[in-house]
Order: C-alpha cells, then sequence, then structure tokens
C-alpha cells in the first residue's frame, strides 16, 4: 500500500496554499471563498505569512482569475480599514467571498478588534490572522508582548475573542489542519458568520511540518437554501391570511440570500407594503407599489404609520434593532402579532414570533405559493399607495434647490447625487447624520444599491468599505459618503485607492463636527456639549468659530483628485466629472446647517438615549420629561 503523500511547508506557506483552493457553491455558482489577503507587516508576520505570500506569487500574479492556486495581496495604511475593506467586499459578494486580514502582533492586531466587531454584528465574514507571540517562548517577554501575571497563556489576541465567531491559537503546526477547517465552516456558514481569528505565533508561522496532500485538495462548503418546516410554514399562511393590516419588514437577510426577485413575487402577488431596516433597504425598488421605504426611528411617514396600525409583521432576515422597533415602541396595535423568517433561530424567535427558520429565498417562495389567491383589502391598498405618493412629493420638494447659485443643504447634496446615478451606483455610508437621511430620503433602483453599514455605526468604515465593493465590482461607481467627523476618524486608505487604482468617488461634507450626536444632544439636554469643531469661546466651550481646518487639501495631499462645490449648481457639475472620472475622485461640499429633511411630529419614531434622571440645566429636566413619555410606551411582545 502506497503511503500518503506529503509536502513540506511552513506553516504560513501551508495556510496560504490552503485558502487558494477553498470554495462556497450555492445554486451551482462557484466562488473563491478568500480571494485576496490584506496585510501590514510587522515583526509577527513579515518572516511568516509575508514571505509565504510572496513564495506563493501573490505580488506578481494578482490578476490571475479566481480560482488560480495563489493568494493575491493588498497592501493597506491601518489594521482597522482593512477588515472594513474586507467587510465590504464580503457584503457586496452575498457573504459567498471573502478577504483575509493579516497583521503584526500588538497593535496591529488590537488594531483589527472594531473591525472584527463590526464584521460579527453584521454577520459579514472576514479572516483574521494576527501575528503572536511566541509559542516556544525563547525569549519572553518579546517586543510589543502582553505580561499577565496570572496566565502565560494570554496576549493581546484574546481581546478578539468576544468580537469573533470562532477563534482558536495554533500552537503547533499539525493544529493549523482542524483550525483550518473549522475557521471555514464558520465563514461559510450564513448561521454563524462574522469575523473569524486564526492568531498564529510568529515562530510556528515559519516552522516547517509534512502535509498530507488532501489538506491542498479542493474543498468547496456549500451554502444550502434550508426550507421552512411543512407545519411552521402552515401556521404563517394561517397569520397572513386571518391579518386585515399585514406589514412586510425587510431586512439584510433577503440581499445576503438574492432573494430580491422572490420578494418582488411576494408583493405582487398579496398586495402586503413591505418596508425595509437599513440593511434591507433596497430589496424592492423604490418605484415598486408595494415598497413603502424605511422603518423604524428614521424610516418614512408612511412606514410608520403603517407599522404603528399592522396587526400582523412579517420579518423577512431582520433582527429587529432597536432602530427598527423604535426601541419598542414602534408596533402598537393591539394584539399585534408577528411571523419572522429568517435563517437563523436566534433571530426568528424574536418578538415572540411564529418562527419560520429558512432561507429567505426559500421561505418567500414557498409562503407565495402557498398564499395562491391571497390579497390584502384594495382599501388597504389604496390607502398605503396615496400615502407613498405624498411621500415621493415632499422628496421631490426636499431634493430641490430654488436656486442654483445657494450653498446646498445636506438633503439637497442627496438630491443632486440622486438626480444623477442610475441602476449601476453604490451608495454607500456608515455614520453620522446621513444614515437617517439616507434610509428615509433614497431612491434604491437595485439590488445592493443602497449599502449602510449600521449595525455597527461605525465612524471611518465609509472609505475602506468602498475600496472593498469597487473591488468586488468593479465595473459599478462606487459613492463614499462622508461627514468630516467621519473622515478625520480613517482616511489613511485613500492612499490604497490610489496605489491600487481603485476608482472610488468621495462625497465630503463639511459641517463643521458632529452634525447627529448635536442633534441628539440637543434632544437629550446635553446641548450640544463637545461636538462642534470649533475654537474654544470666552466661556471655555467650544462655540467659537469653526476651526480652520481644509479637508479637502488634506485629500488632495493624499492623491486624491479633488473638486471643491460651493453652489448647488456647482455641485452638480461636480458630481457629474467625478462619476466619469478613471481615478480616485473627492466632490467636497461645505453644506448648510439647516437642512430641509421632510418629516412631521406624529411621524417620528422614538429611539431610546436614557435622560439625566436629575438635573438642574432646565434642558436636561424638560428632556427627562419628553423621555419618560415616550418611555410609557414600550412594550414587550411576547
Amino acid at each position: 500500500m502506497n503511503a500518503p503523500t506529503t509536502r513540506r511547508l511552513t506553516v504560513a506557506q501551508a495556510l496560504v496554499e490552503f485558502l487558494a483552493h477553498q470554495y462556497t457553491e450555492r445554486d451551482g455558482r462557484r466562488h473563491r471563498l478568500i480571494n485576496a489577503c490584506w496585510g501590514i507587516f510587522g515583526h509577527g508576520n513579515v518572516a511568516g505569512l509575508g514571505q509565504a505570500l510572496l513564495e506563493s506569487g501573490a505580488a506578481s500574479r494578482r490578476g490571475e482569475t479566481p480560482g488560480a492556486p495563489v493568494l493575491p495581496y493588498l497592501q493597506g495604511r491601518n489594521e482597522q480599514a482593512m477588515v472594513h475593506a474586507a467587510v465590504g467586499y464580503a457584503r457586496q459578494c452575498d457573504r459567498l467571498s471573502a478577504h483575509a486580514v493579516t497583521t503584526s502582533i500588538g497593535p496591529g492586531a488590537t488594531n483589527l478588534v472594531t473591525g472584527a466587531a463590526l464584521a460579527t454584528v453584521n454577520r459579514l465574514p472576514v479572516l483574521l490572522l494576527p501575528g503572536d507571540t511566541f509559542a516556544t517562548r525563547p525569549a519572553d517577554p518579546v517586543l510589543q508582548q502582553l505580561e499577565v501575571p496570572q496566565a502565560g497563556d494570554v496576549s493581546v489576541n484574546d481581546a478578539l475573542r468576544p468580537v469573533s465567531r470562532y477563534f482558536d491559537r495554533v500552537t503547533r503546526p499539525e493544529a493549523l489542519i482542524p483550525a483550518a477547517l473549522q475557521a471555514m465552516r464558520v465563514l461559510a456558514d450564513p448561521v454563524d458568520t462574522g469575523a473569524v481569528t486564526l492568531a498564529l505565533p510568529q515562530d510556528v508561522q515559519a516552522e516547517a511540518y509534512d502535509w498530507p496532500e488532501e489538506f491542498f485538495a479542493d474543498r468547496v462548503w456549500r451554502v444550502t437554501r434550508p426550507l421552512p418546516d411543512a407545519d411552521a410554514l402552515a401556521d404563517a399562511v394561517r397569520a397572513i391570511r386571518g391579518a386585515r393590516r399585514p406589514l412586510l419588514i425587510a431586512g439584510g437577510g433577503v440581499h445576503h440570500s438574492e432573494a430580491e426577485d422572490a420578494l418582488c413575487a411576494f408583493a405582487d402577488a398579496t398586495g402586503i407594503p413591505v418596508a425595509s431596516t437599513q440593511a434591507g433597504k433596497g430589496s424592492l425598488r423604490y418605484d415598486h407599489p408595494a415598497d413603502i421605504g424605511g422603518i423604524g426611528h428614521t424610516g418614512t411617514a408612511t412606514a410608520d404609520a403603517l407599522a404603528r396600525e399592522a396587526d400582523l409583521v412579517i420579518g423577512v432576515g431582520t433582527r429587529y434593532t432597536d432602530f427598527t422597533t423604535a426601541s419598542a415602541t414602534l408596533f402598537a396595535a393591539p394584539g399585534v402579532r408577528f411571523v419572522n423568517l429568517n435563517i437563523a433561530p436566534f433571530d426568528s424567535h424574536k418578538l415572540g414570533a411564529a418562527s419560520l427558520v429558512a432561507d429567505a429565498r426559500a421561505g418567500l417562495e414557498a409562503l407565495t405559493k402557498e398564499l395562491s389567491g391571497h390579497r390584502v383589502d384594495a382599501a388597504y391598498e389604496a390607502g398605503y399607495g396615496a400615502a407613498k405618493a405624498d411621500w415621493e412629493r415632499r422628496v421631490d420638494a426636499a431634493f430641490g434647490a430654488a436656486d442654483d447659485s445657494v450653498r446646498p443643504s445636506q438633503t439637497q447634496v442627496l438630491g443632486a447625487l440622486d438626480a444623477l446615478v442610475d441602476d449601476t451606483d453604490i451608495i454607500l455610508n456608515a455614520a453620522g447624520s446621513l444614515p437617517g437621511d439616507l434610509h428615509k430620503l433614497w431612491r434604491a433602483r437595485s439590488r445592493r444599491q443602497y449599502h449602510l453599514e449600521y449595525g455597527y455605526s461605525c465612524m471611518g468604515y465609509e472609505i475602506p468599505g468602498a475600496i472593498g465593493v469597487r473591488v468586488a465590482a468593479p465595473d459599478r461607481p462606487v459613492w463614499a459618503l462622508v461627514g468630516d467627523g467621519t473622515y478625520l476618524m480613517n482616511p489613511t486608505e485613500i492612499v490604497t485607492a490610489v496605489q491600487e487604482g481603485v476608482p472610488i468617488n468621495l462625497v465630503l461634507i463639511q459641517n463643521h463636527g458632529y452634525a447627529s450626536i448635536g442633534g441628539l444632544s440637543q434632544a437629550t439636554g446635553g446641548e450640544r456639549f463637545g461636538t462642534d469643531y470649533r475654537f474654544r469661546a470666552a466661556d471655555g466651550t467650544y462655540t467659537g468659530a469653526p476651526l480652520p481646518v481644509d479637508l479637502a487639501a488634506n485629500a488632495a495631499s493624499l492623491g486624491m483628485h479633488v473638486l471643491r462645490a460651493a453652489t448647488v449648481g456647482e455641485l452638480r457639475a461636480a458630481l457629474a466629472e467625478a462619476r466619469g472620472a478613471n481615478r480616485p475622485t473627492c466632490v467636497y461640499v461645505e453644506t448648510e446647517t439647516a437642512d430641509t429633511v421632510p418629516g412631521a411630529p406624529e411621524a417620528q419614531a422614538w429611539w431610546d438615549v436614557p435622560v439625566a434622571e436629575t438635573a438642574t440645566r432646565p434642558a436636561a429636566v424638560a428632556a427627562r420629561e419628553a423621555y419618560d413619555r415616550h418611555a410609557a410606551g414600550r412594550r414587550r411582545h411576547l
């Protein structure tokens, strides 16, 4: 009997080779699971993974087609930003393909934590490969080692445990085999996916081992479409048929499952209106008769009014964050019930729902079939149709500007962009006041056009996230919408976009501070304390003149082509020029602080941000009175 063949490689070389042979497959289409590796090198990974990537040909073979036995390398500037870029890529690829990120030990590794949390909160796959301190401990401590007197096996990488869906420290070469297989299992599982961390001690990375050839064989991780249980499906159908005012909430799971067409068919057949979370927006085109826009704290007046009166809420691929439920105050009808279609049992059971555990597309198709002939009352359909039309007129008014020579508001910036883009454009944002405006106002034209990272709402995500999206979708224009506060958090990957020739478009909005938190501070009795970028005034507060920073000049210094727009007319021209550019381009605009977002007090959905229970300042006293009134409307759905 022939002895099994082996190959002698270092642990790092073996891992690179292994990753090159991992695939996902769904609906008969195969995708490379780990399609590239971002990296910043230091003493903890330069001679391990760095050498392995070089030896594999990553530097010279980046342009090869997917499936080639090599792991392409991408150079980043900030470890957190590299994870953001990987997350943007994975989301655009419907979680079927992902990137790895390697760092040295010490600060390089701990800089991964925020990005890892973002990936896991949003349930998006990314493989983290931080270097670690010596497993053999020839010198103790080594540079950047955290010494823990009561535990010799702890390193800074343990900070990644709570934000990773899977974590392992590979302290022996042969331990890589089960660790790597478990890592791939989690990355490819739509229920368990998120950040996966394999901590790699620097000495182990460089250690050689005789690897079985089977470890490097092509391996396919099938992403299945589980069907709903027949009894659970029957319960859901009965609930829907018995509802007079049903409402469907589309979450990110609709996009991840590529279930948009199935949702459209469901809405066409039943007439049930469809609202969307931040992650689910664009599940229906904005002009579909059943699409009523965003829901919750940043939702449309139409969607929130229907939510308050709904007797049945059908959640599809949503995890019901507090923004969606208006901190448990939005679904106010007596006896309101829930049906949740979700591939994750954890989410499908929320709000005391009738649980339908299944893939979103498979579940919607099953519901549509079983509901054949059922449609909501014509008066209900006509009512929400009229409300939708009225809302669109209000959006038109907000987007427009009476005079092209005036400085635009933030809403008018969105209006100018809305008038320019087509189905191919992708709009990306994460934090500040823009997520609320976009959720309420943006007219999503196609699947994956609307890219909001709002699970973690991480300032600094937008620029690297846009790079990851453009790498995944090289033929689609990508717009990163960024406020000045977010820009100052993480502009470093502009250099990466320039170096790699990734032509992202950056719309940089200058409003001299944290506008969103300023408004929240005002509403909660904080009187905008510490939220403006201004000089100190005589009383010690930051209420003086705006700081003389020039963010446009900063972007230009990092290699971006910059277009300045002072008026609405100049903004339209600059956006059009940026869309036609073939290099990273920034449109810089200072906006009016007074905005024109449509909405009425009765349409505003609450968000629970606790207010000081005792205070002497009148603003805080008034804010607490308002808080108590809103909090009284909270309910538990059991």
